[in-house]
């Protein structure tokens, strides 16, 4: 196994990562922002209020997003199973 080969593979280990966690992330980022700002001009600063809507908004967003998620991981976990013997020889 070459070092391209082990690069090559991380590099895509890393991209799987980002590509299945970029959406929900996304989506605590603006619930996240949405809310303060809605604190801001309302003067609340309630701790609970900024984590409740983000729970909420991830969870609505995984059931969305996670057939994608589910479809990528499988992807790269069959390519990995599938060149396996490659891999180690």
């Amino acid at each position: 196994m070459s070092q391209e080969m082990v690069i090559s593979i991380a590099e895509r280990a890393v991209w799987i990562v980002l590509i299945v966690s970029g959406p929900l992330l996304l989506v605590a980022l603006v619930t996240g922002l949405l809310v303060s700002i809605f604190q801001a001009t309302t003067s609340i600063q309630e701790q609970t209020l900024a984590f409740v809507p983000k729970i909420i908004a991830v969870f609505v967003a995984l059931i969305f997003f996670a057939p994608f998620m589910i479809s990528q991981l499988i992807d790269y976990v069959s390519d990995i199973l599938s060149n396996l013997t490659r891999f180690i020889g």
